[in-house]
């Protein structure tokens, strides 16, 4: 009872800290920005702990964060295999195939009007369609490996990444893609000196939603077949052996891989959209 009242204590303390300090006079400044989500993700981790410790949870149902990190340190060669299994080959691979398809087809689609007609309806119904449904059918036709986990990814980012890249395209106004015909250019230097460009802040949106999309359905995608390796293998073995330590270290290997890959993907966007309202401070 007592862990309880201190993780209470701890946590109401750390929110009226967090409050001062968003609202001072300095929480613009850079320092301020990762001090306050680091004090309360520090707070939610020791809170966790001590509710977890006072109201005697079974470690089967919610381990600590203490018994996390020790399994997560003691089992790094099991989780860098199943990154790299996981991420490195079936999402990143999925990602990058699907979402350049996506912006060429785009270009196509801009190009043949009719394309537009037949083809974007459909993919907004096979965009709805439930992974559950296509994932094991996709296992079944290219396999168990990482090859399948990749198709899953490619069908997930491949119809929001066009969906944006066209929106983009179509961005430019009447007025500047008339000033590119005084300039007597063709379709090409149109598309790649003005509407490319005026589409990227489209094209990064649909690039930053599939990097969620991307190591969601490669994940999910592993729990209807794949070899003894990868994030979603490992959880669904470490959930019949009732291992929840190891579940939530694989969690953590996803929530940091995700973020980070988002993350870099934003830096990406800041740099090549500098011109953009949206980036600017």
């Amino acid at each position: 009872m007592i862990l309880v009242i201190l993780a209470i204590f701890i946590f109401v303390a750390a929110c009226w800290i967090n409050v001062k300090l968003a609202n001072s006079e300095a929480s613009k400044t850079l320092l301020l920005r990762f001090l306050v989500p680091a004090i309360f993700g520090l707070t939610v981790l020791v809170v966790w702990e001590l509710m977890v410790r006072g109201l005697a949870v079974p470690q089967v149902i919610l381990p600590t964060p203490s018994a996390i990190a020790t399994k997560f340190f003691s089992s790094t060669h099991l989780l860098l295999a199943d990154f790299v299994q996981t991420f490195m080959k079936g999402a990143l691979g999925g990602y990058i195939i699907g979402c350049g398809a996506a912006v060429l087809m785009a270009i196509l689609i801009d190009r043949v009007p009719f394309l537009q007609m037949g083809l974007l309806p459909v993919g907004n119904f096979v965009a709805a369609l439930p992974i559950v449904g296509t994932a094991p059918i996709l296992v079944m036709w290219f396999g168990f490996d990482w090859h399948s986990k990749a198709a899953v990814v490619v069908v997930m980012v491949f119809f929001p990444m066009l969906i944006n890249t066209v929106q983009g395209l179509g961005s430019s106004d009447h007025m500047q893609r008339d000033l590119m015909k005084t300039y007597a250019a063709s379709y090409w230097a149109t598309l790649f000196k003005l509407r490319l460009p005026m589409a990227m802040p489209f094209i990064f949106n649909g690039l930053k939603i599939s990097t969620t999309l991307a190591l969601i359905g490669a994940i999910v995608a592993e729990f209807f077949g794949s070899p003894i390796v990868g994030m979603g293998f490992r959880i669904s073995t470490e959930v019949g052996r009732l291992g929840l330590d190891m579940v939530w270290s694989e969690i953590v290997v996803a929530a940091i891989a995700g973020s980070a890959f988002y993350g870099l993907v934003a830096v990406i966007e800041k740099r090549v959209t500098f011109w953009h309202p949206s980036q600017r401070s």
